[in-house]
C-alpha cells in the first residue's frame, strides 16, 4: 500500500514530475498549493491550501514523508531588494515554518523523512576546483542562501526526521527552466556562450532529478547533502556547442558579462561563476543515471 507524501512545488518543473512518479508508484500526494481550487483532487492527489510560507499543521499530520521543492525563481529579473527578500522568504522562511509544523505534529503522526531542495549555488564561484558534497560552502548571495536553507531543513533531525538536501544543478527539460527559454533562441541561431564560456556548468536531466528525489525519499540510509547533478560536468562553451548541434544551428554569439550584469544586477555573478560539481554520493550509491551524457540529455528534449 502506498504512502502519503506531502509535496510543495507540485506544479513546478521538478515537483510536477515528482508528483507523477509518486502517483504512478501508488503513493498519495498531498500537495501544498496557493490555489487548491484550480487542482482537481483524486484518490491519489490531495490539493491543500497554503500561503507559500506557513505550512498548516494539519497538512503534515499522518504523512509518511515530505518533499519541499517550492521557491521564488532565482533568475527572474533584476536583483532588487524586494526580489532578494522574496527569494529568501520563499526558501528560508518556508522551510523554517515547515519544520516547525513537523515539530507541532504528534510524534506518531510525523513524517519519517524530509527531502528539501537546495542548489549548487552553495559552492559559489570556485574555478577549476572539484566540488563533491564534502567541499566547503563558497561566498555570495546564493551560497549564503543555501547554507541557511539547509540549516533550516536540518533542524528536523532533532525531531527524529531523516533529512536529505538535494543540491540541484540546472535542470534540463523542454517543459520549463533554462532549456525551455534557450531552445527557441538557439533554433533561431541566436544562442551563444556566456562571457568566456570556460566556466563549469552543472546540469541534470529532469528524469534524473526526479529519480534522485524519489530515491532520497525511499532510501532509509540516505541523509545529508547530495549533489543533484549529472556525473559528466561540462563547461558553458561545451553546453553551447552541444545545444547548437542538437538543434542544427550555429551559435556564433557571445553574451558579454556586462550584458548579464545589466539584466541581472548583483545576481549576474551566479551565472558567470564556475562550479565543477561532482555527484560523489549519488555515484557511491550506484544511482543509475538515465542521461549521464549531455548530448543524449539535450537530444531527448530538443531533437525532432
Amino acid at each position: 500500500m502506498g504512502s502519503t507524501i506531502l509535496l510543495s512545488g507540485a506544479t513546478g518543473l521538478v515537483g510536477g514530475s515528482v508528483r507523477q512518479s509518486l502517483e504512478a508508484s501508488g503513493h498519495t500526494v498531498r500537495a501544498l498549493t496557493r490555489r487548491p481550487e484550480r487542482l482537481s483532487p483524486s484518490a491519489t492527489f490531495e490539493p491543500t491550501g497554503w500561503d507559500g510560507i506557513e505550512t498548516p499543521a494539519a497538512a503534515v499530520a499522518g504523512t509518511n514523508g515530505v518533499i519541499h521543492l517550492s521557491g521564488e525563481p532565482i533568475f527572474g529579473g533584476l536583483a532588487t531588494a524586494q526580489r532578494k527578500q522574496r527569494i529568501h522568504t520563499s526558501r528560508i522562511d518556508s522551510t523554517r515554518h515547515l519544520v516547525d509544523a513537523i515539530g507541532a505534529t504528534a510524534e506518531h503522526e510525523r513524517p519519517a523523512v524530509l527531502v528539501c531542495a537546495s542548489a549548487v549555488g552553495i559552492y559559489g564561484d570556485r574555478g577549476e576546483e572539484r566540488l563533491p558534497e564534502s567541499a566547503e560552502p563558497g561566498t555570495g548571495f546564493l551560497a549564503d542562501l543555501c547554507v541557511q536553507w539547509e540549516r533550516e531543513a536540518c533542524r528536523a533531525e532533532s525531531l527524529g526526521v531523516r533529512v536529505v538536501s538535494l543540491r540541484f544543478g540546472v535542470v534540463l527539460s523542454r517543459d520549463g527552466g533554462a532549456l525551455s527559454a534557450l531552445g527557441p533562441l538557439f533554433r533561431l541561431g541566436l544562442g551563444g556562450r556566456l562571457a568566456a564560456g570556460t566556466q563549469w556548468f552543472p546540469w541534470i536531466h529532469l528524469d534524473d532529478a526526479t529519480g534522485l528525489t524519489i530515491r532520497a525519499l525511499e532510501e532509509p540510509h540516505w541523509s545529508g547533502a547530495f549533489n543533484a547533478v549529472a556525473p559528466n560536468a561540462c563547461r558553458n562553451a561545451e553546453f553551447t556547442k552541444e545545444l547548437a548541434g542538437v538543434v542544427r544551428r550555429p551559435a556564433w554569439f557571445r553574451v558579454p558579462g556586462f550584458a548579464l550584469k545589466a539584466a541581472l544586477g548583483a545576481l549576474s555573478g551566479e551565472l558567470l561563476g564556475s562550479r565543477r560539481v561532482i555527484p560523489e554520493r549519488a555515484q557511491s550509491e550506484s544511482f543509475a543515471y538515465v542521461y549521464p551524457q549531455l548530448g543524449s540529455a539535450l537530444a531527448a528534449e530538443l531533437a525532432r
